[in-house]
Formats: structure tokens, C-alpha cells, sequence
């Protein structure tokens, strides 16, 4: 199956399409370890270029004492989760903040932003999933956010991102949902979907059932035409799951 943003489709069946973690692209560079979801930097698939308004999912481990440099990005909705470890950010917009195990992190790039991102511990790499979402209106004014997850019970599905920064989610220039849950072994939660509107479920750490098919660490899954999906953990497990346009 073809992942590209904005698609169309004729057929009325469910589907749930899996990608498997290794079908995803990797980079090495020493310092950085990295696997992309979709296509990114070197990484070219025509197959995988994004999948509706989601464009970007990295999984990266930045070694310690390393790190981006400061560049610019602009007309993108980034955000980063911190899976262990902590990053420090830096930005043109004058904000200087170590995000730990737990932190999401926002940033509007809208009409154009500059920020780096460097490990500050000398022993422990940082592992974060990095994620861009293309926004619904080009232009906007730079913001920046954060939300911690670091106590959030397991067992429930906690609302991230939305368009209108419903129940304390972080509003973004866009009408994707990310949901975050944490699951212990055997836990199970359940999510609707409304008519039109497509699923994509990512894997950060464990092992999951979705539907009846089971998902590993790294491993995503496209769904569309389902009207509930139900995630059982088969072990302590986290999945970030997208609900978008």
C-alpha cells in the first residue's frame, strides 16, 4: 500500500495496513541513529511519503554530548516525545528548556523559526520520536509548548495535540489528534473513529494487538473505514495513535 498525504479511496472495506519496523529507512551517522517512518533527508520511498496531513515520524537515539545544530525550519507543526533521556531545545523565539522521559514538545514553525537540539548528558543517549505534521494554514506565527506525560496513569488514551486544544491538549495549526496511552501487560483501550476520518498507530516501545494483528516495537500500522479499533498490550508497551482529516 501506498502511505501519501491527502489521499483518496474509492473501496469501503476496513483496512489496516501494517509497516513493519524494518521496512522502515535507517541512518546511521555515529552520533545519531535514526529510523524514518516516511520518507526523510536521504531516505526516499515513494511508497512511504507521509500519510494524510502526518508527514514525519523519526525514531531517533542521539548519543550523549551530541546533537542538531542550530537550523531553520518553517511551515511545519513539529513535535518531539521524549521516550528516555532529555534533550535540551533552544530557539529563535527566546526559549532555552531541558524536555526529560515523558516531555512532549511543540513547535509552530510557521513563518519561519530557527532552534537546536542537543543531549546535555555525557552517559545517557536520548531516544525521541520526532513528528511533523504539514499545517492547515502556511504563515502563522511561531508558538511553542509543552505537555508531560511522565504520570499520566497507564491504561487510557491521553489526548496531545487537536485542532482547538480540547481538554487540555496542545491546540496546533492542524486537525490531527495524537493520542499517547501507556500500557502494561494485558491492558487494553479502545478508540472511535468518526466517519472520514483515517488512523495511523505507532509502536514506541513493546508489543501490541491491534484488531486482531499484532504489532511490535517500531512497527505502524494505517487504518481507514474502521469504526473502533481496540489495542491490547502483550507487554509493557506505549503507541501513539493519530486521528486525522
Amino acid at each position: 500500500m501506498v502511505f501519501h498525504r491527502c489521499a483518496s479511496r474509492s473501496h469501503s472495506l476496513p483496512m489496516i495496513n501494517i509497516l513493519k519496523s524494518n521496512e522502515r529507512g535507517h541512518a546511521s551517522h555515529g552520533w545519531l541513529d535514526s529510523y524514518h517512518s516516511f520518507s526523510f533527508a536521504d531516505y526516499y520511498n515513494p511508497e512511504h511519503m507521509g500519510y494524510q496531513s502526518l508527514r514525519v515520524i523519526n525514531d531517533d537515539l542521539v548519543m550523549p554530548g551530541m546533537g542538531f545544530g542550530t537550523h531553520p525550519h518553517r511551515d511545519m507543526e513539529i513535535i518531539t516525545y521524549i521516550l528516555s533521556g532529555q534533550l535540551e531545545h533552544k530557539d529563535s523565539m527566546g526559549n532555552g528548556r531541558v524536555i526529560k522521559t515523558g516531555d512532549v514538545q511543540y513547535m509552530a514553525a510557521g513563518s519561519g523559526v530557527r532552534h537546536s537540539e542537543f543531549n546535555p548528558s555525557n552517559e545517557e543517549a536520548v531516544h525521541l520520536l520526532q513528528i511533523w505534521i504539514q499545517p492547515d494554514a502556511k504563515g502563522v506565527t511561531p508558538r511553542y509548548a509543552e505537555k508531560s506525560l511522565r504520570t499520566v496513569p497507564t491504561g487510557k488514551l491521553n489526548l496531545v495535540t487537536s485542532k482547538t486544544g480540547r481538554d487540555n491538549s496542545i491546540a496546533i495549526h492542524q486537525d490531527a489528534d495524537l493520542w499517547i496511552a501507556k500500557l502494561e501487560a494485558g491492558q487494553k483501550v479502545s478508540h472511535t473513529l468518526a466517519q472520514q476520518r483515517h488512523v495511523w498507530l505507532h509502536v514506541a516501545e513493546g508489543e501490541v494487538v491491534v484488531n486482531g494483528k499484532t504489532l511490535a516495537v517500531g512497527d505502524a500500522a494505517a487504518v481507514e473505514k474502521e469504526t473502533e479499533l481496540q489495542v491490547s498490550a502483550n507487554k509493557p508497551s506505549q503507541v501513539l495513535l493519530f486521528d486525522l482529516n
